[in-house]
């Protein structure tokens, strides 16, 4: 039993290895996991967005996988309001959560707390989306720079999903989002001590290698046949979350025919590369991280030792 309440978060870029690492704790530590991960939180997305499978998931449960249908969106705060009632069902057990992933604007609502916005209108949805197919994300993004700055700069020109979620809250409320972003809100530091450790190869060259390689690894694992089912559903389009996920969205331009099965193999990998280095751009600035080496022989040890006794 925990004789004082902390949470242990595990970031990383995608494809750096925590997913092996956390269950390895688990085995070690009276840890339980939720997943931190904006893509594992859809049903029957599981090869392309590398799920823990049957065999891990009885030696390790995830909680916050499979929650949704991928017809339905997931915001941040449904992300805020679910880890908080996980983290509660730990700590009264007397263990610590593990919080694992990479999906750092979740991070970031716990770390800094996430205000009242306003619920998204699937009208003024639509409008924009209509607007993004005439002057492009880009446009929309110029847009965006000129009413709120702040949130311009932290969301890239091509992220059309915060593009749009920012420029609604505008449109809804006549202020910015980096408004709510500063106003006062529950944040979980406040509640109990949280400690940050990051895993990252050493060098870039051998993310971008276990990058190509896993997903190569999930083509040979079924991925096109995963995504066929999921574009014969008929009810799914590029244009909501889970099908805009990195993987999904290159697999679907193929069943769209937009693309060879190449090209599509291609510009998936570069796109998770990209993922990889805006996630990394995110963990540099991330305040009191501890970093390690993914590809440390001895890295079980040394994380083991942080996470028996933080400071």
């Amino acid at each position: 039993m925990l004789t004082k309440p902390y949470i242990l978060c595990l970031m990383g870029p995608t494809a750096a290895g925590k997913t092996p690492l956390a269950v390895q704790l688990v085995q070690r530590l009276p840890c339980d996991i939720i997943s931190v991960d904006s893509a594992m939180v859809y049903r029957g997305l599981d090869i392309g967005t590398a799920k823990p499978g049957p065999d891990i998931l009885q030696v390790a449960p995830h909680r916050l996988i499979d929650i949704r249908d991928p017809a339905e969106a997931y915001s941040a705060g449904e992300f805020q309001r679910d880890v908080l009632q996980e983290i509660a069902a730990i700590h009264a057990q007397g263990r610590i959560p593990l919080l694992v992933g990479g999906t750092m604007l979740y991070f970031r609502v716990l770390q800094q707390g996430l205000a009242q916005m306003p619920v998204a209108d699937p009208l003024l949805r639509i409008e924009l989306q209509q607007e993004a197919e005439k002057i492009g994300w880009e446009g929309l993004h110029a847009r965006l720079a000129s009413v709120d700055p702040e949130a311009a700069k932290r969301i890239h020109p091509h992220d059309s999903q915060r593009i749009q979620r920012a420029l609604e809250v505008y449109l809804q409320a006549g202020q910015p989002l980096t408004t709510y972003w500063q106003q006062s809100a529950t944040q979980l530091s406040t509640l109990c001590p949280i400690y940050y450790l990051a895993i990252a190869p050493a060098e870039r060259r051998v993310l971008h290698k276990r990058i190509e390689d896993r997903f190569d690894r999930m083509l040979a694992l079924g991925f096109v046949e995963e995504v066929q089912r999921l574009f014969e559903r008929g009810d799914l389009s590029i244009e909501q979350p889970a099908i805009r996920c990195v993987g999904y969205r290159q697999m679907w331009e193929y069943f769209l025919g937009e693309v060879d099965y190449t090209t599509m193999r291609d510009k998936a990998i570069a796109a998770t590369r990209q993922l990889a280095k805006r996630q990394l751009t995110w963990l540099r600035s991330w305040p009191n991280v501890v970093w390690f080496d993914g590809e440390a022989p001895d890295l079980l040890d040394k994380v083991l030792y942080f996470c028996s006794a933080p400071s």
